[in-house]
Order: C-alpha cells, then structure tokens, then sequence
C-alpha cells in the first residue's frame, strides 16, 4: 500500500475540505492507480521548526519569531515539535517536545548571527524527523532562501527530502519589508541568487520552494511580520486537513526504482499538492 498525503488549496491558498476519494485521481508514472483507501482524520503531528537566525536575517529575525509563534499556538495536545536554527553551523535548540509554551520560549531567545547554512541544517532537520514519534511529520522553514556555507548540495538535500517521507513546508522571508494584496499568498518565486562558487547551484526553481513541491507541502512568500503569521496559519490548516489516498500499484517493478506519483483532482480551479513520488522498497 502507498499512502499519500494530499492538501488542496485554492488560488488563494486556503485549504479545501469536504472533498471525497471520487474527486481524485493518482498516476504512477503513466498508470492510472485505484483509490482503495481515503481519510481525513485530523491526526498528532511531528513538527521540525527550521529558523533561519543567519547574519543575513537580522533585519527580519522578529518576522520569523512572530510567524513560528503563530504557528506553534495553533498546536494540538498531542503535537511534538523541535526547534533547529541556521547559522554558521546547523543547531538543535531542543529535542521533540509536546510543551509548546517551553517551544514559544525557545523561539523567542534566538538571536542573529553567523554565516547561513541552510541546506546543511534542513539536511540535519530531516535525519532528527526520524526520532519523531508521530507518522503524519513536516519540516517548516522560516528563512531568506539564501545560503553561504554549507558543505551538502542541493542534490544531496533534495535526495535526502525526497527519501524521508516528511513535507516540508517554506515561507520565505522577503528582507524589503512592507504591506502587499498577496499575504501569505502561495509563492512561486524566480531564482534566488546564491552568492560565490555555489551560485550555480541556486539557478532554475528555488531551493525553498522545490523543497515543499516535491514532498507535498507549500510554500508561501511572506514581506511583513502580518504576512508571516498568515502563512504559518495557513501551512497550519494545511497539516490539519489533509486527505490521505492509498493505493497498490498496478506494476510491482524493481526494489529501489523512482516511482513518479501524480494527484489530480477533478474538481475545476483547485491546486493539489502531493509528493512526486517515492523509491519502491
């Protein structure tokens, strides 16, 4: 059985409910797949909390502090989270905890500093996810996007993402400050410049938001402290209605070969979210 977490958004990236198992259909590469499973259940949680507290977000740090609050309010008795920063060095601040008041302390005494390496503590965020004590489990990145000093590469980190079955949601932080009419929109950015001899790595989709497609979970531009608390409350909303479809596949095939999975709904208009696909066991 492949069990697949789904969200569906609308353009403006609200989550959508009350849809059944007859409004979706799943591809294994060009196979259609049969639904032989469908749930809504509103299950515990596993969070990794990724704030970036880098040198380059020192003019931003509150707009992360507030949004990763924001979403930690909207915790559930049963939820664990765990608090990473991205800094020179990747930094556990805590193990999986369910005190989110404990959590909401620890977020606020971050303070900036440091080189930025991102894709080094996502990487190390993934690894820790395997401690986690709930099956449904997400990574939710606060961060600028930018990265300076890590030693793994966007390939190791997006093969590392797509093996650990965990969705990782992004928001990323635009420095610009500022109102806008799309907050907390869904964010489909253009590249971001990585500087020095990795900025070769950071041409075509961004890392942040490549991160969140291929594992099923959103990413969100936020360029106010406003903005940041509604996507975190949307990626929030996201995890707590989630759909999940099972199926068997139709061709068993080789141990170890990249099985490609796409969800569509046939419902007009909405977005559906999904991860692309998982190495068969």
């Amino acid at each position: 059985m492949v069990l697949v977490p789904v969200t569906v958004t609308d353009h403006d990236g609200r989550t959508m409910v009350g849809l059944q198992a007859k409004d979706f259909s799943v591809f294994e590469g060009q196979t259609p797949q049969t639904i032989v499973s469908f749930g809504t259940e509103d299950v515990p949680v596993s969070v990794g909390l990724v704030l970036d507290t880098s040198g380059s977000m020192q003019r931003t740090l509150g707009v992360v502090k507030e949004g990763a609050q924001a979403f930690v309010k909207t915790s559930n008795p049963d939820d664990e989270y765990l608090l990473m920063t991205v800094s020179t060095q990747p930094s556990a601040i805590s193990e999986f905890t369910n005190d989110p008041e404990g959590m909401r302390q620890d977020i606020a005494l971050t303070q900036p500093g440091g080189l930025t390496a991102l894709i080094d503590t996502v990487y190390m965020g993934l690894n820790q996810m395997r401690k986690a004590r709930n099956p449904q489990r997400a990574l939710v990145i606060l961060s600028d996007g930018m990265d300076n000093h890590s030693r793994y590469s966007k390939g190791e980190l997006l093969r590392v993402a797509l093996e650990a079955d965990v969705q990782i949601y992004t928001i990323l932080i635009d420095g610009a400050g500022g109102g806008s009419s799309g907050a907390g929109a869904l964010f489909r950015p253009s590249m971001i410049a990585k500087p020095g001899a990795q900025a070769a790595e950071r041409q075509g989709p961004s890392l942040l938001e490549e991160l969140a497609e291929k594992t099923g979970g959103l990413s969100f531009h936020a360029r106010s402290e406003a903005q940041a608390q509604e996507a975190m409350l949307k990626a929030s909303q996201a995890l707590r209605n989630e759909y999940v479809i099972g199926y068997r596949p139709s061709d068993s095939g080789l141990t170890g070969t990249w099985r490609r999975i796409r969800v569509k709904s046939t419902v007009p208009k909405l977005n559906v979210h999904a991860r692309s696909g998982y190495y068969a066991p």
